[in-house]
């Protein structure tokens, strides 16, 4: 992927690791807009020089009105990041988690797919492009206290196979980038092994500039989630992640 002349939307991209890459897509000679829900954080990115574009994934008008905002105002549009996502903890064995499940899986499914739904007739119009779809370690090796944010970026990561195969031959692909831990959004409070972010933003630019960009961006902190199944270490990492159910407000006391 050429980062110098492309003209990107980075839905979610307001704060963390959206914003850097924003940045990042920016400083590289891209054409970039941001889109989210903040006014205030729009309005610090406007002042950053990035377009800005108000967008509520979990609402089907505004995600249209965000589209037809968008191609009016960058009708080279050529490739679409979903960033946006809640990570929340769930205790199962209380079923009041539901609402936070329902919310989980409207944002981080739900949401990404209204925003290709959006984008991909234009996409395929124009014959060339591509979708950033954003998982997670996570995907490829649950955290149990946040069970339903690891089954939604299982589901994403799903989701963006069958897509890559639906779309091709259309020119437009599919890209899925894989997030470990990354200091960002209060992550470097509870994990001490978070990926500095300017680390992770550099090594994700520096996959996505590869010929062929891979269809999947894996920076080498998130390998150990990727193949812990092929690798035959998954079972012991799931136990070990179980220890985090501590954290859990019912386990504790």
């Amino acid at each position: 992927m050429d980062l110098s002349n492309r003209t990107v939307l980075i839905v979610g991209g307001t704060s963390g690791i959206g914003r850097e890459l924003a940045r990042r897509f920016a400083a590289a000679g891209s054409t970039v807009a941001v889109g989210g829900r903040s006014p205030e954080a729009l309005a610090e990115l406007a002042g950053e020089g990035l377009g800005t574009i108000s967008i509520d994934i979990t609402d089907s008008a505004s995600v249209a009105s965000a589209r037809d905002a968008t191609l009016a105002r960058y009708p080279e549009l050529d490739t679409v990041v979903t960033m946006s996502g809640v990570m929340l903890l769930e205790d199962l064995r209380d079923p009041a988690h539901f609402e936070d499940a329902a919310t989980t899986i409207d944002t981080n499914l739900l949401g990404t797919i209204r925003v290709i739904d959006a984008f991909t007739p234009h996409l395929i119009q124009r014959g060339a492009g591509t979708f950033i779809t954003v998982t997670s370690g996570i995907a490829f090796l649950p955290f149990p206290p946040m069970p339903s944010y690891a089954a939604s970026k299982a589901a994403v990561h799903a989701y963006s196979e069958a897509l890559r195969a639906q779309l091709d031959g259309t020119g437009v692909g599919v890209v899925e980038l894989v997030p470990p831990a990354v200091a960002t959004a209060g992550q470097e409070k509870v994990n001490p092994h978070a990926l500095p972010l300017d680390d992770f933003a550099t090594e994700v630019m520096h996959l996505l500039s590869e010929n062929p960009t891979p269809d999947e961006i894996l920076v080498k902190g998130v390998l150990m989630h990727r193949w812990a199944e092929r690798d035959g270490t998954y079972d012991d990492l799931v136990a070990q992640r179980s220890q985090a159910l501590a954290m859990l407000p019912s386990r504790q006391g």
